[in-house]
């Protein structure tokens, strides 16, 4: 009878079973499906490189929009200093909007504005220096068409 009293043991340890087999984060029987622990480092690390390559594209598209927004106000400064020399030159004439006008240089170093160009002159340039080709805008402003040095 003292055989019978005693308790029956379960050898298997406690710790290593579940009521929730399926909660595991292994296989837990032979037939089970293989999973594979996910690499945590390698996902972040895929993760952090496309992060900097879309944000690098990025940079670059703004970088390429201040770029050009330089590049315009470049173009509005050199308008407007050719606009202010314009109208210190000496006109004989009214300027009309729309129409193309050329700054020349005498040889006292004064600017004149003319309706002749560099290259319509019948016998030489009459002036020292052609300075700029311009056309009157509607907002009396001088768009440069062509420039000495260009």
């Amino acid at each position: 009878m003292k055989q019978e009293k005693e308790e029956w043991q379960n050898p298997i340890d406690k710790d290593k079973i579940t009521e929730n087999p399926h909660n595991l984060p292994y296989a837990h029987n032979v037939g089970s499906a293989i999973i594979f622990p996910e690499d945590k480092d390698r996902i972040k690390s895929n993760a952090m490189s496309a992060m900097v390559e879309q944000t690098n594209v990025q940079m670059k598209q703004i970088y390429e929009q201040m770029e050009l927004l330089v590049q315009q106000a470049n173009q509005l400064k050199a308008r407007v200093e050719i606009s202010e020399e314009i109208y210190a030159s000496e006109m004989a004439f009214k300027p009309i909007t729309g129409h193309t006008y050329h700054l020349y240089e005498d040889d006292k170093g004064k600017k004149i504005l003319s309706m002749i160009g560099p290259g319509e002159w019948a016998r030489g340039m009459k002036y020292k220096k052609f300075i700029a080709t311009a056309k009157l805008s509607g907002d009396h402003t001088w768009d440069i068409i062509k420039k000495a040095d260009s």
